[in-house]
């Protein structure tokens, strides 16, 4: 039996015992391998100490229970809890143990100190909750005794595992931690009763826990509550009620933050209270902590001190420069212009006073009889600010009186100025306060994290108290940075504005305002007011002014980004030239950063090891002292960085981005043929040799040494040539017989020649000129051996031709052959026959090693490429530069694994895809493509490395791909899209690296060098010539997937140590039912669980019992080897259904009691992770140790590769912009921002932190949508911090076509407009000091509304220049200069924004970083090329339209957006459906007021004017109306435009039944289109009937402007235009009534008409043409007019739909609104179609879309026209 079937030890005992999960805690004389640490014995036996312990009265006491058992034997908790938490502390606590340096004296008894720190961590949320509220906590234990003996070991023992009991069996209620603290407190104080053995009062017996018995726990404590949260998400009907109306997850923890929640509640828990009460019913608990409100208001209320600043700048700055003056100061100096700035005081006053009423508004649900104070507060807040508005007034009136009394600046009215500035003085104290406490940070925290009465009287008034976001001060240093950071981007924005925006504003303002006698061309509600129109010219100017932080944000944090990365050692390494450079420090550095030391006792972290450490990577990363030089061969270092490295290009080589030939280049060959250096691997020896050899040719005459000194300048060069040499020696050595006497001769020979070399004499022995004929000589020795059929003639005829070489050209001094024989050079006897005829023996060609080592040396001696481009695949060039990169950077060190922490790694799972199926890879879509295919085509490369792989292991034609190795070819595939399999792939080789690491760590020397020998030999011979290239077989068939080579050579333990450091779990949440339904998902997943031992699935079972009842259980299985099949480990039962809240959170919340470990990382269903990189886990899990700031982290950040950007370039947009994102926008964020929160998936949590502090993501329904970014946010308001770190990444797909990227950007500007209403940024908005709050808003919610704002500016200024243009103002300022220079200013910034360039240019800066400059700067231009800026308009309208309809109106819903590939052509239907309102009519809008711009306004006459002034919007026009048509694949194919259309206008009339989806039908998605006006408020409807007035403004500016009108300007013209509203309408009623009456029977009647109505028309015409003003042209005029009148119509009947629906009106609605969108479909099908007719222009968009692919040669025009080559 070979080495490779050597299996990991048995992991199930025979005994039919129950299954574990990872280790057997209750059967320690099992074999497996992780009991043999004997930290795991000690603590299952600390456990089993129940010692003298009162047993419970009721269930069978055992004698092989133990502490878990018999708290659950007293408290119910259930069976399969108590295993599950027995393994999960036993595990943790040897963990621990392990970790311990030194290690303590007794390693067989579990270690006080570490459980003493364990229950500090797991409760300090507990005890910090108890001061919090004033009550003394339940944990009786004094932590000042050192180790109080065995008593107080078992005590601490018990506090725990009832508090993980608690936690593994609380289901839902693990998202409120203070109710599980609330729990814990009262058990725990039972506990203690029981342990100080008290007596019951009522009964004389000793005390009972007031709940017990089977799976009490559960159905006394956690149903009642669970149940209540059932019914309040029931009241939420769906999430469609206002957040208001029912408490979420996050209200009822709340009421565990007030002392009432012990009166009201009671324990045991009192049924009858009112907490248990919902919505609706008497007495109910409202809404605790906050009141989630849908109002852009919350946006003033979270963060009003950012909006006080910018509103108070400018009122000031615009008093400043209404002076005229130069520079601000010059007006300054005047005593006028200073009172007047005083007046900011009355806005300040004025805008605390609308806090607090917004306050009371928003907030009066929280008041109730139970919190009376608040009210009060609320109250007395409101007079308060309106006092001070009174104050002000009353104060400033007293200046201005003394002052016109005096006329001048007199000493009484300096006076009273002063007296102001005293009332100011009062009235900003608060404020300086503040300014007191942020420049000293830490009596800041103090203040608010210790519990004292005085404080919280003192801080009543400011702030409510809660139990988090207390003491969220970082310390000064980072305080200093990040201060620094913003102070000057706000001191750039307010000088921009100042100087740019407010002062060339003020001399058109004052221009327009004295104006005298405009000709007004309407009707004139207001006379001689030209105020309006200064307004209407501001707002543009205002709404800019208050976003463009947005941009300076970003132009700075670039920056910052990009030197911070720098520091970091980014991108240094960038491709495989320099990698070449360094490759010979690289193996000092795995040695320095993966390997541990040897460490002596205590010294980490002394300021001298620092030292050490930071001088040691300078040597590293400059090759400073050659550090490789202890390297040389057979060194064990040398054997672990060959180990290491070739394990990594084996990866690479598994996953087919290498093949076999880059496998060989690549790899570092294992020392053997005795040559005496490293044996680098081949592409760094590559043209080594050839140019050695041309120094020698061309150095004839010189000493050895220079010649030695020469070559020796390239240590590459150094190897290549002595590697050569010792190689060839051995090989001759070795195909000659050894008892022959020309075995002696070539011995002879090299003598000599080392000989001179040792006196360093050879150049003067020997000629170097007959160097090169000895070099071909020998290659084509090595070709001979090379070739399959050997021929031994041939190879004696180059021995000989080399054997004259040497003897007669080589020697500078001939000899003859005398002298030859006499040196033992010739044969003694030269009758015997010619040399070499009998001396050969060529080794069997099964012996792989030598033939492998004759390649090599093949390659040494011939190849003269540089072998820039090995390997050819990007994606492997991309990973070993980053990882190579990595290993320069600074990390913490490697322990070793038995010392690393333990972490699992957690990814939720629905129904996505597991595995391709073969019927998904063989299916073609319209096009004629298959999935398949498309990959072939795609990953070209990396196809044939994959056949390549195929045929070595054994299939002989290429059909067999579909039958034998079928399997292997839908993991190919799936590896390739984002599947579940991938994901599992990824993450399992964490358990690979840390089995090898393992190895590595406690291998001995011999071991690895016998390893290095072993592995070598034993590869076995290839299979025979049954394919053609078995010149080469590289690999030899026992690499296949399960083993890798380092595997062979374990000894066993490594299993045990790898499995108690990490586990992998899913929750696959409906795995159960799928296996009941046969879903082929169920047999993939199981078969990943037969293939990765490490990997354990959670599901959520239901079990019908009884009528309609149904039992649901958590539940974990694994497979098990010995018995060959799926075994159930644990069964938990839960309280009820586990979805209350979003998906995604219940389901990850239900696994997270099966992970284990210290750390846990969430990763998302479409990442990937690779080997190189799963090395440095170690390394990061050690930061948890290291302070960051004045904390330690409690979420380490990890950087992200997007790896779906090279499918076409709208993935490749999409992806650069993530990139980003999740490199130098987090990087900034981390440091200096300390702002990073958690966005994306890969982070590492402090596993036990969460745990007890509410979980790894919220989970309320709606409100939590992005469930994820609260996980950041809770973790800063309860006093986490979080970092990033860039030395470590993980793969992660993106959206890859339009409509899924759209449909993600929804998504995440849905979940932000609900973020702003959350409590968690109301908190973070007022907790966080003022910098740190700006940092937050501008990279949460702020991005969002500031996309929303510079969409509304547009919007503004079209509508602006509207009125001016329609209403006569133009006209009158035309005359004067001055208005152009305002118009400037709107311009040159709405066109700077409009460019997107804040959103490219962290992109160029990212990108420069880690490519190149110059490599950045062409990515860029390809991209403009490529029209990216359409689609990042595009995206900005996206996320403007979602954010502002959630903020308003709601409706938010979790979009699953589809991981497919897309290379199919998407229906206009479909794009109409998805687009038309978000994009495609607010387009149109611009457009109308485009046009009417052009044709009314006399500035627009001059058509330079006109399109510099309209550019920017009519690009934003086309971009909204294009771009969804651009990036579809075959989007102006002439055939399927036509084919669009007939599919659109069917879709349009479809009349189908009341079941037809929104898909088939209008009218269905017509009324779904409306849903968001379904759960909106009064306010949102009354917001929306205000907006839809802008349509009748249309009606108003252009009827005045008709011929017909007469130049009247009466407001009569205005009423009788709508008549003619009316009268159209009144046509169509009868038109559409004759119809349905007569179309069908009568048709003659409906003809007639149909007559009727055109006559009647046309004689209306000829009258009003005869007898009006009426010109022809005013019909098409009048059409721009009433086309938007109708729209406003149909969108406020919309509104009152509820009213109107039941009404005969509500038809006519319906159908005018289904001949507005045949019209809008229409107009955005016409340029469309347009260009479809046009040639050239469907090759163009497939060149613009695919690119990538086009620049690698691929056919992909044959994939997107399915034009398939028949080969």
């Amino acid at each position: 039996m070979s080495l490779r079937h050597r299996h990991p030890p048995p992991l199930a005992a025979a005994h039919g015992d129950e299954p574990f999960n990872i280790i057997p805690v209750k059967n320690l004389l099992a074999d497996h391998p992780a009991l043999r640490f004997p930290e795991v014995r000690a603590a299952a036996a600390a456990l089993d100490a129940v010692g003298d312990l009162r047993r419970p009265p009721f269930g069978q006491w055992r004698a092989n229970m133990d502490l878990l058992d018999w708290l659950a034997l007293f408290f119910g908790f259930q069976r399969d809890n108590v295993r599950n938490q027995r393994e999960h502390l036993v595990l943790h606590l040897a963990n621990a143990q392990m970790r311990l340096t030194p290690p303590p004296d007794n390693i067989d008894t579990l270690d006080a100190g570490v459980l003493r720190r364990f229950r500090k961590k797991l409760l300090k949320n507990y005890t910090s909750w108890c001061s919090y509220l004033g009550k003394k906590s339940n944990i009786w234990i004094s932590d000042s005794r050192r180790g109080g003996g065995d008593g107080d070991l078992r005590r601490e023992l018990l506090y725990v595992s009832l508090y993980l009991l608690i936690w593994g069996e609380a289901a839902n209620l693990r998202f409120m931690p203070e109710c599980i603290c609330y729990i814990f407190h009262n058990m725990a104080n039972e506990l203690n009763r029981i342990l100080e053995d008290f007596i019951d009062e009522n009964t004389g017996q000793p005390v009972m826990p007031s709940i017990s018995g089977e799976n009490a726990f559960l159905n006394f404590v956690v149903k009642p509550i669970y149940e209540t949260i059932s019914r309040e998400v029931n009241s939420s009907r769906n999430g469609t009620a206002p957040h208001s109306a029912w408490r979420n997850y996050d209200d009822i923890n709340e009421y565990f933050w007030s002392k009432r929640c012990f009166e009201k509640l009671k324990w045991p828990l009192d049924v009858g209270s009112n907490f248990f009460v919902t919505a609706g019913g008497g007495k109910h608990v409202g809404k605790t902590g906050f009141v989630e409100q849908r109002s852009f208001w919350n946006l003033f209320r979270s963060f009003d001190r950012l909006w006080v600043m910018l509103i108070l700048f400018l009122q000031a700055a615009i008093i400043v420069a209404w002076e005229g003056k130069t520079y601000p100061w010059q007006a300054l100096e005047d005593r006028t212009v200073q009172v007047r700035v005083l007046t900011i005081f009355f806005t300040w006053s004025g805008l605390r006073f609308l806090q607090s009423l917004l306050d009371v508004g928003m907030q009066y649900r929280l008041v109730s009889r139970e919190t009376m104070g608040l009210g009060v507060r609320m109250v007395l807040k409101c007079v308060v600010a309106a006092g001070w508005i009174v104050v002000f007034g009353v104060f400033y009136a007293r200046i201005w009186t003394q002052r016109n009394q005096d006329r001048r600046w007199s000493p009484a009215a300096n006076n009273r100025v002063l007296n102001f500035m005293e009332a100011v003085f009062v009235f900003v104290i608060p404020e300086l306060l503040a300014l007191a406490l942020f420049i000293l940070p830490w009596i800041r925290n103090f203040v608010e994290n210790t519990n004292w009465r005085i404080f919280y009287m003192l801080s009543w008034w400011f702030q409510s108290r809660s139990f988090v976001g207390r003491g969220l001060r970082e310390g000064l240093a980072d305080n200093i940075k990040y201060s620094l950071f913003w102070v000057v981007v706000l001191a750039t924005k307010f000088c921009f504005s100042y100087f740019l925006q407010v002062k060339p504003m003020i001399a058109p303002t004052k221009a327009v305002l004295d104006l005298k006698h405009v000709e007004y061309e309407w009707h004139e509600f207001f006379h001689n007011s030209n105020r309006f129109a200064v307004g209407l010219l501001w707002l543009p100017v205002v709404l800019i002014y208050l976003m463009d932080i947005q941009i300076w944000y970003s132009i700075y944090s670039s920056f910052v980004g990009a030197a911070v990365g720098l520091f970091a050692h980014l991108g240094e390494i960038r491709n495989m030239q320099q990698l070449k450079l360094r490759f010979q420090f690289f193996a000092s550095a795995i040695q320095f950063n993966l390997m541990p030391e040897e460490q002596l006792l205590n010294t980490r972290g002394t300021l001298k090891s620092k030292f050490k450490d930071a001088v040691h990577r300078l040597k590293l990363r400059y090759g400073l002292g050659r550090p490789y030089r202890k390297l040389e061969s057979n060194q064990i270092e040398a054997n672990k960085f060959a180990l290491i490295w070739n394990e990594i290009i084996l990866s690479f080589r598994e996953e087919d981005i290498i093949s076999d030939e880059e496998f060989e280049l690549l790899e570092l060959p294992h020392n053997s043929w005795n040559v005496r250096v490293i044996r680098w691997p081949c592409f760094l020896l590559c043209n080594e040799l050839l140019l050695a050899l041309s120094q020698a040719k061309e150095l004839v005459n010189d000493s050895d040494k220079r010649l030695y000194k020469k070559i020796c300048k390239s240590e590459y060069r150094r190897c290549a040539v002595i590697e050569a040499y010792d190689s060839i020696k051995h090989l001759l050595l070795e195909i000659i017989n050894p008892n022959t006497e020309e075995h002696s001769i070539v011995t002879v020979l090299f003598q000599e020649i080392e000989h001179s070399l040792e006196i360093e004499k050879f150049t003067k022995m020997f000629k170097t000129t007959a160097l090169p004929q000895l070099h071909s000589k020998l290659i084509k020795l090595v070709q001979l051996l090379n070739k399959p059929k050997k021929d031994p003639n041939q190879v004696v005829n180059t021995l000989q031709a080399l054997y004259e070489i040497a003897t007669r050209d080589f020697f500078k001094d001939q000899r003859n052959a005398d002298q030859l024989k006499e040196d033992g050079l010739a044969q003694q006897n030269p009758a015997s026959g010619l040399l070499f005829e009998n001396a050969i023996q060529l080794p069997d060609t099964s012996n792989e090693n030598f033939y492998r080592q004759v390649r090599r040396l093949h390659k040494i001696l011939t190849s003269n490429d540089s072998m820039q481009n090995i390997p050819v695949n990007l994606e492997a060039r991309r990973r070993i530069a980053f990882f190579s990169n990595s290993l320069f950077m600074n990390m913490p060190h490697a322990p070793q694994v038995e010392k690393m922490m333990a972490f699992s790694v957690l990814t939720p799972y629905y129904s996505e895809e597991v595995m391709y199926s073969k019927e998904q890879l063989r299916n073609e879509n319209e096009d004629g493509v298959s999935i398949l295919y498309y990959l072939q085509t795609i990953y070209d490369d990396e196809w044939k490395n994959f056949m390549e792989r195929m045929r070595r292991e054994g299939m002989t034609k290429d059909s067999d791909i579909w039958t034998d190795k079928l399997r292997d070819l839908r993991l190919w595939a799936s590896y390739r899209g984002q599947t579940l399999s991938r994901t599992v792939r990824g993450m399992m080789y964490y358990y690979r690296a840390l089995k090898m690491l393992t190895f590595l760590d406690s291998a001995a020397e011999m071991d690895i060098r016998e390893g290095a020998r072993e592995l070598v030999s034993m590869r076995p011979q290839n299979l025979g010539g049954s394919n053609s290239n078995s010149e080469r077989s590289p690999l030899s068939k026992n690499l296949g997937r399960a083993s890798s080579s380092v595997s062979l050579l374990f000894k066993g333990h490594e299993y045990g140590t790898a499995l108690m450091k990490f586990t992998y779990v899913i929750a696959c949440q409906i795995y159960g039912t799928q296996k009941e339904k046969k879903d082929p998902h169920a047999d993939e997943i199981l078969y990943l669980m037969r293939n990765n031992e490490a990997l354990r699935v959670a599901y959520v079972d239901e079990k019908t019992t009884g009528r309609d009842e149904k039992e649901f259980y958590s539940v974990l299985v694994k497979y098990d080897q010995q018995l060959q099949k799926e075994v159930e480990i644990y069964r938990v039962k839960l309280p009820g259904p586990l979805k209350l809240g979003e998906g995604k959170p219940e389901n990850q919340n239900h696994a997270i009691i099966f992970t284990r470990g210290d750390a846990v990382q969430t990763i998302d269903m479409n990442q990937d992770n690779y080997f190189e990189e799963a090395l440095k886990m170690r390394n990061l899990l050690e930061e948890y140790s290291h302070y960051y700031g004045i904390r330690k982290p409690t979420i380490l950040g990890v950087r992200e590769h997007i790896f779906t950007g090279s499918v076409s370039s709208l993935a490749w947009f999409m992806s650069a912009q993530e990139t980003s994102f999740v490199t130098l926008g987090q990087r900034v964020l981390a440091n200096p921002l300390k702002v990073r929160m958690h966005y994306g998936h890969p982070d590492v949590f402090d596993r036990f932190w969460f745990l007890t502090r509410g979980g790894i993501s919220k989970a309320s329904r709606v409100i939590n949508i992005s469930e994820d970014i609260f996980a950041g946010f809770n973790c800063t308001l309860r006093g986490g911090n979080v970092t990033h770190h860039e030395y470590i990444q993980v793969g992660k797909g993106r959206d890859v076509g339009l409509n899924q990227v759209s449909m993600f950007e929804a998504k995440v500007a849905s979940g932000n407009g609900e973020q702003i209403l959350s409590r968690d940024v109301y908190r973070l908005g007022h907790r966080l000091d003022f910098f740190r709050m700006l940092s937050f808003f501008y990279t949460t919610v702020g991005f969002f509304f500031n996309t929303m704002m510079v969409i509304l500016t547009v919007y503004a200024f079209l509508w602006c220049r509207l009125y001016l243009a329609l209403s006569g103002v133009e006209n009158a300022m035309e005359s004067n200069s001055n208005n152009n220079k305002a118009l400037g200013t709107i311009l040159n910034q709405q066109f700077i924004i409009q460019l997107g360039l804040f959103t490219a240019l962290p992109m160029i800066v990212e990108n420069s970083l880690e490519h190149g400059f110059l490599q950045a700067i062409w990515d860029f231009l390809t991209m403009q090329l490529q029209l990216s800026s359409v689609f990042y308009t595009f995206s900005m309208g996206t996320r403007s339209h979602f954010f502002g309809r959630t903020v308003l109106h709601g409706g938010a819903k979790y979009r699953a957006t589809g991981r497919g590939f897309v290379v199919e052509h998407k229906g206009f239907a479909e794009i109409y459906r998805l687009f038309s309102r978000s994009h495609f009519v607010k387009a149109i809008e611009l457009g109308l007021i485009l046009i009417i711009y052009a044709s009314h306004s006399s500035v627009a006459t001059d058509t330079f004017v006109y399109i510099a002034l309209t550019i920017s919007s009519w690009f934003l026009v086309a971009s909204w109306i294009m771009a969804p048509f651009v990036f579809n694949p075959s989007g102006f194919d002439w055939l399927k435009t036509v084919y669009d259309f007939d599919d659109f206008m069917n879709w349009i009339w479809f009349s189908g039944s009341v079941f037809a989806k929104a898909e088939q039908s209008w009218e269905r998605w017509w009324y779904e289109e409306q849903d968001h006006l379904k759960v909106t408020g009064l306010w949102g409807k009354l917001l929306e009937i205000i907006l839809d007035l802008r349509f009748f403004f249309f009606q108003y500016g252009i009827v005045y402007q008709l011929g017909i009108s007469d130049g009247s300007t009466s407001i009569a013209v205005y009423l009788l235009s709508w008549i003619y509203v009316l009268v159209v309408s009144g046509i169509y009623v009868v038109v559409v009534y004759a119809r349905n009456k007569y179309a069908a029977r009568e048709h003659i009647y409906y003809r007639l008409v149909q007559f009727l109505v055109i006559i009647l028309a046309i004689l209306v015409i000829v009258a009003l043409l005869e007898f009006t003003q009426f010109k022809f042209i005013d019909l098409f005029t009048s059409l721009l007019a009433f086309i938007p009148t109708g729209w406003g119509l149909i969108s406020i009947a919309q509104v009152f739909r509820p009213f109107l629906q039941p009404t005969i009106i509500w038809n006519g609605v319906v159908s005018v609104a289904r001949l507005y969108d045949i019209m809008f479909g229409v107009i955005v099908m016409v340029p469309v179609a347009l260009l479809s007719w046009l040639p050239g222009f469907q090759n163009m968009q497939t060149r613009i879309l695919f690119n990538e692919a086009f620049s690698r040669g691929l056919r992909i025009f044959q994939i997107v026209t399915g034009k398939k080559s028949q080969s």
